[in-house]
């Protein structure tokens, strides 16, 4: 009895009858009425302003009227993609009416003397359910944000198309939003929520009037898979390169990975997986905006697989090891080596030494990174207590901590532990911490460093000058030490641009009470230069270019032979002195 009641409280759907004749008009009302609100429109101008300001069910049309007739109010409502959902059954009593009705997007056909009432309202029941299945299903498959296809609804039409057409040429699109949630944090969210409207636009545009696809994977993600085309520079990038842009805004970029020709030998996901690889190859890199599988990139997919799948056993093998490039006080009467830098590298059994550039960033990307961090920081605390006990000199090494350390809410306790374990002091241990970790989520990473140094740990900003910090930012960030890009150094010696750009880093830091270390310095030029400018600390191949612990021991024991002549020195100064 109550769902009974529920039911008829549930307000009806409404008709709307187009016809001028008034008699077919008032029989159709007379019938549909008896299930149906019915609103009623004489001609086909009256119907298009009806259906753009009522919410309707279904539309009844007649085809012959004076004006605009129903031909012309299909097609209006066929091209507005807001209406074009709406269930029409078109009125005639031409059988040749049909088919062109039916390709303008009719639903049925009520024929003309209208007779069985009964038929009639079946007809329309069945337009108005199978239209509300529809919408059910649209909504379900479709991102209501970009009415692109959703991931799995995607997969499963581009599977049906492979289907049916084996022999087509396809090409399979992944395309990126570069750091799409600074966009949000910077200019909100609703204006992130329009440049993915503007994306979805773009792509749907693309695929328009091609059996291809597109589709929403992600926030910042989406996916084509469309029949090949070579013509993406305009067809694709020129749009999506205008997009995106505001007024007093900077432009947001996107990415694109294309795998053209794509090899339907492999499953779709792996097609699409190799679009995305190409498509991350370009994160952080602005000169360009599209990369595209080949087979260069398959052997370095096949690569870096390798070498991911071996870093566990390198690690138990100890296949990495650790290298240390000294870092020298240069303000004295001598350069006097003050600590060093921990650098990682891989000396593979059958591939031989494999530079950190090969797998770090690779590390970076997958999350391993964090696995080698801590590999190399136990590695370096027992050296440095290798060297105390034997010179009975403390070498202060800086070790990376890298961005997925910092969210590690163990970090703190990780570090301690690996201190203890060698009886060593955070003040004999630095942490650097590149520039580019600082911009995202800045507020945390900022409240971890403080508790870092709040431990007693000195926190060194690696590659400054070449990330996104602004002055003001620098101005709060907890850092003891700014570690100078080499880049900024390289040209010192021949550029007085260069040279006073660095110059003044070295004010700002002077202003700021936190000391530099330059990198990359590598000749007597550079050196005299930077001292001359006020540089603190030093560190480069003029000096030492990274070695293993056995040759920077020679270093140490350099260094202790030096401060004893500092010292013999001293005191026959001070003898001469009081014998005058």
């Amino acid at each position: 009895m109550q769902k009974n009641d529920k039911l008829e409280r549930r307000p009806r759907r409404r008709v709307l009858i187009v016809d001028d004749e008034i008699i077919d008009r008032q029989l159709l009302k007379a019938i549909v009425s008896r299930k149906y609100e019915v609103l009623c429109a004489e001609s086909g101008e009256e119907a298009l302003e009806t259906i753009r300001s009522q919410p309707l069910s279904l539309v009844l049309l007649d085809l012959i009227m004076p004006g605009m007739n129903g031909y012309e109010v299909l097609r209006a409502i066929r091209k507005d993609p807001a209406l074009r959902q709406l269930p029409v059954i078109v009125l005639t009593a031409e059988k040749d009416a049909e088919v062109e009705t039916l390709r303008l997007g009719a639903t049925d056909f009520i024929p003309k003397p209208f007779y069985m009432p009964e038929v009639i309202l079946a007809r329309i029941d069945r337009s108005i359910e199978l239209a509300e299945d529809k919408l059910i299903i649209s909504g379900a498959e479709t991102d209501p944000l970009t009415g692109l296809y959703k991931q799995d609804f995607f997969l499963h039409y581009a599977r049906q198309l492979d289907r049916f057409e084996p022999d087509l040429p396809m090409d399979a699109v992944v395309l990126n939003v570069n750091r799409f949630h600074l966009v949000n944090e910077l200019y909100g969210r609703a204006f992130g929520d329009s440049l993915l409207r503007e994306i979805g636009s773009i792509l749907r545009r693309l695929v328009q009037g091609t059996p291809g696809l597109a589709g929403r994977t992600a926030s910042d993600t989406f996916v084509l898979y469309l029949p090949h085309r070579e013509d993406y520079e305009a067809s694709l990038l020129a749009p999506l390169a205008a997009a995106g842009g505001a007024p007093g805004r900077a432009r947001a970029t996107v990415r694109v990975g294309i795998y053209p020709l794509a090899a339907k030998s492999a499953d779709l996901e792996q097609r699409l997986d190799r679009a995305n690889l190409a498509c991350s190859r370009l994160r952080g890199n602005y000169a360009t905006a599209c990369a595209y599988y080949d087979t260069s990139t398959h052997e370095e997919e096949l690569r870096e697989e390798r070498l991911i799948s071996g870093m566990e056993t390198a690690l138990q093998e100890r296949q990495f090891r650790v290298f240390y490039q000294p870092k020298y006080l240069i303000q004295g009467s001598r350069p006097v080596l003050a600590s060093a830098e921990a650098l990682i590298r891989w000396f593979h059994p059958e591939r031989g030494m494999i530079p950190p550039a090969s797998f770090i960033p690779l590390f970076e990307q997958n999350g391993l990174i964090s696995r080698l961090d801590h590999y190399v920081w136990r590695e370096v605390a027992e050296q440095i207590r290798a060297w105390k006990d034997r010179y009975d000199f403390s070498v202060p090494v800086s070790v990376n901590v890298s961005r997925v350390d910092l969210f590690d809410p163990g970090l703190e306790d990780t570090l301690r532990e690996v201190l203890d374990a060698c009886g060593l002091e955070p003040s004999e241990y630095l942490l650097e911490i590149t520039e580019s970790s600082y911009t995202d989520h800045a507020e945390q990473l900022v409240e971890t460093v403080r508790r870092l140094r709040a431990l007693g740990f000195q926190v060194e900003m690696d590659d400054f000058g070449t990330g996104y910090s602004s002055l003001n930012m620098l101005t709060a960030l907890p850092i003891d030490t700014l570690k100078l890009d080499m880049g900024f150094i390289r040209n010192i010696a021949s550029s007085p641009k260069d040279l006073r750009m660095v110059e003044l880093m070295l004010d700002l830091a002077k202003f700021l009470a936190v000391p530099v270390v330059a990198e990359g310095v590598e000749t007597e030029e550079q050196y005299r230069l930077l001292k001359n400018a006020g540089c603190e600390l030093i560190q480069g191949y003029y000096f030492s270019r990274p070695v293993p612990p056995e040759e920077f021991a020679l270093l140490i024991e350099k260094e202790l032979k030096e401060r004893e002549s500092d010292a013999q020195n001293g005191a026959d100064q001070t003898g001469r002195n009081e014998s005058c």
